[in-house]
């Protein structure tokens, strides 16, 4: 149980050791402390180290997965999946009269041969389903093919925008499936890398309609790559990606917690992120005065009054408070104004917000943002707790 205490509740990938040498198992997880729990009567007995990579959305945890279960081939993964049933991003150099490429997905890796034409296989793909749901967000970035031939006008996928035309630009298209090929390899820097220089290039040329074009599909694609679960609704698509750089904009997150028992030995915790990491230095710990009183929001109340007593202290740009609507009214009425308040209710896994009508479900948010209100939370009941337990053990001593 102690290898799981340390993993993270963040999306990404996780590898287990039999030995020091290679891993027997990887494998990709939204929550990967979560998913390690789910192998605990299997793996753990065989099970001597963890390891972890944390990724920015699931999109990427899909990628790395693929890219390390084809470099370490684990036992386990290859007991499990037998390599008929993987999943492949077959790219074809199309023969006849479109001689283009296109793209399909295929599990009929070694077996799959078609007389005169070159195939390329990008995997192996654990999961079929998620496989073809990223390819449906790559496509609005990467338009493709997806057989070898097209109707002489324009099909569904083209009105869609999905699909390159009747008459592409052949030179065009084959660079976007290059680079949709490097994004399913897992070197998406490099493709935004080089888009984003062919826009200054398209600027210093003065063909701005050009450059404006693909600096919209730079945009997208670092949406998608960040943001896996896409809400159909595009209402909820543009709350949650202003949720999402609103959040990363700010520089200071101060995040609280308090934690007691039956009111014994009350302590509250104050962590800070700047520019989206732990600044340690600025963590402060309170000793709650309340006596007797297993009372959580008159708690926050006294934590929050001795914090801004302190005008020495930088002002937060924003907070994050656990609790619900009742924790997020008391924060309001005791924090400056001009301080973006939110408050995380992990009971129903929603996010209360100062200014917002209704609560969002953490499910919905980008992944990034997700991410980072999952590790203020923990951190922040991590200091309180671990504090509590001190002064909990103090109290024992003779």
């Amino acid at each position: 149980m102690d290898k799981l205490q340390k993993l993270p509740k963040t999306t990404g990938v996780y590898l287990f050791y039999e030995k020091d040498k290679n891993p027997i198992y990887i494998g990709k997880a939204k929550n990967i402390k979560e998913r390690v729990r789910n192998h605990h009567d299997f793996f753990m007995p065989k099970v001597k180290r963890i390891k972890y990579i944390e990724t920015s959305s699931e999109i990427e945890a899909l990628i790395l997965e693929a890219s390390l279960i084809k470099k370490h081939q684990p036992k386990y993964n290859v007991a499990w999946k037998d390599g008929k049933n993987y999943f492949y991003v077959a790219l074809r150099s199309a023969q006849g009269k479109l001689k283009i490429p296109y793209i399909y997905v295929t599990h009929q890796f070694k077996n799959y041969k078609i007389k005169n034409s070159k195939i390329r296989y990008i995997g192996p793909f654990v999961e079929g389903t998620a496989l073809k749901k990223t390819l449906r967000f790559l496509r609005r970035v990467f338009p493709y093919y997806t057989g070898a031939t097209h109707p002489k006008t324009k099909c569904t996928w083209c009105h869609l925008d999905l699909c390159p035309g009747v008459e592409p630009n052949l030179l065009n298209y084959r660079k976007n499936i290059k680079k949709l090929i490097l994004i399913l390899q897992g070197k998406r820097s490099r493709v935004l890398s080089s888009m984003k220089n062919e826009m200054k290039q398209l600027s210093k040329e003065r063909k701005f309609e050009e450059a404006g074009k693909l600096r919209d599909r730079i945009y997208n694609l670092q949406q998608v790559m960040a943001h896996i679960n896409v809400i159909s609704e595009e209402k909820h698509i543009i709350k949650n990606y202003a949720i999402a750089s609103f959040m990363m904009t700010f520089n200071r997150i101060e995040a609280y917690d308090v934690s007691n028992i039956q009111g014994q030995f009350a302590t509250g915790s104050m962590v800070v992120f700047s520019n989206g990491q732990p600044n340690k230095s600025e963590y402060k710990k309170f000793k709650i005065k309340i006596k007797n009183k297993p009372n959580d929001i008159a708690m926050l109340k006294e934590v929050l009054q001795r914090r801004f007593a302190h005008p020495e202290w930088t002002k937060p740009d924003a907070i994050l408070i656990d609790g619900g609507k009742a924790q997020l009214n008391i924060t309001i009425k005791n924090s400056p104004k001009n301080v973006k308040i939110f408050s995380i209710a992990k009971g129903r896994q929603e996010l209360f917000s100062d200014n917002w009508a209704k609560p969002i479900p953490l499910k919905n948010l980008p992944q990034e943002t997700h991410n980072l209100i999952k590790r203020l939370d923990d951190e922040a009941h991590r200091f309180a707790i671990n504090y509590h337990k001190k002064l909990r053990k103090t109290s024992l001593l003779p």
